[in-house]
């Protein structure tokens, strides 16, 4: 692959059967865990349904699935959208908004600095059910009704919420569809059509209505479970969730510092034509889709030791899915000639038979698990195929099924190079599209090594209420204490420039992490004796700041402060809600002082309960209500701020400079007053 052509994933994020983000879906995927369970009363009553498909109309005798905590949950006003139309809104709309926020932090990156830019917006996503629960509803048609379920939304609404320009569309090829996203998105961005992307799925299961379908079409286990490869196989357990990825070109990624998840270094999409029926599947073309992606690669096939196949578990299309696989390699070994195969292995497994089939998003689920096997340099079990199926033949072929963790060694080159690890992720949809990415691990370039830190760091933290800025410093001491050898300067560098300012603030000054630790911990103690921490509310102050927010002449002020260590001064002005150009402290930082973003901590929406009421009579459960409107919904509001500032007197410096009573040289002189501790 030409470099220009290499993609980085720079984000993720995602939540998925059992696990809430992608840390815990790898302590399951490690642990070969079983994330399946019996259909939720919260999504329908399966026993008023359960019954024989083959004789008894709309019954199914699958009661099983992997699903999602919190599908019912948003955190609508910080999206700028009343609770009303939300609850109106398809969970897959909602979700998307969520992680694409979470992934683009993830990324260390603050949403804000995305707008305007030519970022598109690829997503598998389709209607699969709301729609019928709203039509059943009794709920009055409203002005949103329109765009609550139409699928193109989903992604027209992140792209509206950023105010991205680059396309924003829809993918929807079955099963196939969020990896159709990834190559849809890797193409616009070879051609110039964006200059990055945010790519994924999102699937939920809300409705038994293609429970039933499937269910009656033969496709599901009755047992729960999908045995991919297995002589046991016989069909696999739907399941739902969504990842999201923040791709950018391997240059531009590099060029800003960002921390790169692995590379995606091929890409490639086909239909297979007329075959034995439409949903039936194509050996030659899924043989062709890998072929062609790999050839796009330009890399040699014995370097890839790794697949993530679809793995469905179905007796028949398991074998389908090797054949095609050997095909392909058989192939691409022959643009070889002149070199012997040698010891290549490769471990094949599939993610589905630990959280099911993931359908809209079961690419994305794929090449995020390829991405945390990057990182841990493991390979994670393939579970339920204690016996091969026997239409499966894999002897004499570089090929087995990881059916135990295993470590992913990393092989060598003719010099005794240690080469990268890679990958390939397949995912065909039942109507014939398929499409297969390669992915490399990411080996960093070489930086100078880091100097030792002799200045303290400034940590700010904020959120849209008091609530959510707590449960945010709780995921921060927890990121600290799980994470011991992170950087204080790289987090308080992320939380500073990849992360939007909210209204309810606080900061620290923080000499290491156990410090960081120990203060955090002492504001969430409700502790009002601690140094070098400050908390405010930007609504407290709007009115008396006013134009003083984005003063050139106090932002000048504040890096002065800064460079003389008046660190409390600074921190409490923008507690207050000065904006602050964060960056600006590191411009002139030698190359061995610069922080870098990493990975920490993204905003803990709040989890708001939004959904229809089922219609009188349904088999969906009547747990699921339209919540009425609580205070906890509603922006705090303080009574008579206008009185509380005007006693302020850092404040009231602010005015008499505006009015023009005091000169900078006093008014500097007048807020440079330390600001009050936490709990002031």
């Amino acid at each position: 692959t030409a470099l220009d052509d290499v993609v980085a994933i720079v984000g993720i994020s995602g939540c998925f059967p059992m696990a809430r983000d992608p840390d815990a879906f790898w302590d399951n995927l490690i642990q070969g865990k079983h994330c399946i369970r019996e259909v939720p009363g919260q999504r329908w009553d399966w026993q008023a349904i359960y019954g024989d498909p083959t004789t008894d109309p709309n019954r199914s005798n699958v009661k099983w699935g992997g699903f999602i905590d919190g599908v019912d949950e948003f955190d609508p006003l910080f999206f700028g959208i009343s609770p009303r139309e939300a609850t109106l809104m398809d969970p897959q709309q909602r979700l998307l908004m969520t992680h694409v926020w979470k992934a683009i932090e993830e990324a260390g990156y603050s949403p804000s600095s995305l707008s305007g830019s030519r970022t598109g917006v690829f997503v598998g996503t389709a209607s699969v059910g709301y729609a019928s629960l709203l039509a059943n509803s009794g709920l009055p048609i409203e002005g949103y009704t329109s765009t609550a379920t139409v699928p193109s939304i989903g992604p027209n609404r992140v792209s509206f919420l950023l105010n991205l320009h680059g396309p924003s569309e829809p993918i929807e090829t079955a099963c196939s569809s969020s990896l159709v996203a990834i190559h849809r998105a890797m193409v616009a961005m070879q051609v110039g059509d964006c200059d990055q992307a945010i790519v994924g799925g999102v699937n939920t299961i809300v409705t038994p209505d293609l429970h039933i379908s499937f269910n009656k079409a033969g496709m599901l286990a009755l047992d729960g479970r999908c045995k991919t490869f297995s002589s046991d196989a016989n069909g696999y357990v739907r399941g739902e969730g969504v990842g999201v990825l923040f791709l950018k070109k391997l240059k531009a990624a590099e060029d800003a510092g960002d921390h790169i998840h692995g590379l995606l270094i091929g890409s490639a999409e086909n239909h297979g034509g007329r075959a034995n029926s439409l949903t039936s599947p194509n050996s030659r073309s899924q043989a062709d889709v890998l072929v062609r992606a790999h050839r796009k690669a330009g890399i040699d096939p014995r370097t890839v030791t790794y697949l993530e196949t679809h793995g469905t578990g179905t007796s028949l299309g398991d074998p389908v899915e090797i054949n095609g696989i050997k095909t392909a390699f058989k192939t691409l070994y022959e643009d070889l000639p002149d070199s012997p195969i040698g010891g290549h292995r490769c471990a094949l497994a599939s993610v589905k038979t630990n959280i099911g089939h993931l359908e809209l998003a079961a690419g994305v689920a794929g090449v995020v698990k390829v991405l945390l096997q990057f990182r841990h340099r493991q390979i994670a079990p393939s579970l339920h195929c204690d016996e091969l199926n026997p239409l499966i033949e894999l002897g004499d072929t570089p090929f087995h099924v990881a059916t135990r963790s295993e470590p992913w060694t990393a092989i060598h080159d003719a010099q005794g190079r240690e080469l990268p690890r890679r990958a390939g992720v397949s995912s065909f949809g039942f109507g014939g599209v398929n499409a297969h990415v390669v992915l490399e691990e990411y080996v960093p370039r070489a930086r100078t090594a880091r100097g030792p830190a002799n200045l303290p760091s400034l940590v700010p933290i904020s959120a849209r209420n008091a609530a959510v800025l707590r449960d945010y410093v709780t995921d921060v001491v927890a990121f600290i204490a799980r994470s011991p050898e992170v950087s204080l300067s790289d987090l308080a560098y992320t939380l500073q420039v990849g992360r939007d300012a909210m209204d309810e603030r606080l900061a620290v000054v923080a000499h290491d992490l156990d410090d960081l630790a120990r203060k955090l911990q002492g504001f969430l103690d409700g502790r009002t004796d601690l140094d070098d921490v400050y908390v405010n509310q930007v609504a407290r102050n709007r009115d008396a700041l006013g134009e003083f927010a984005g003063d050139e002449d106090l932002q000048s002020t504040m890096e002065t402060w800064h460079s003389k260590a008046k660190y409390g001064k600074l921190l409490g002005m923008w507690v207050k809600g000065v904006s602050f150009d964060w960056s600006a402290l590191h411009r002139q930082q030698p190359a061995d002082q610069a922080p870098r973003r990493i990975s920490a901590p993204t905003y803990p929406f709040a989890r708001e309960r939004l959904w229809v009421k089922p219609a009188a009579g349904s088999t969906t459960s009547a747990a699921m209500q339209v919540p009425p409107p609580t205070s906890s919904l509603q922006e705090p509001v303080v009574a008579a701020a206008a009185a509380v500032v005007a006693v302020d007197p850092v404040l009231v410096a602010l005015r008499a400079l505006r009015n023009g009573s005091m000169d900078i040289e006093h008014a500097i002189s007048a807020v440079a007053k330390e600001p009050e501790p936490a709990g002031g």
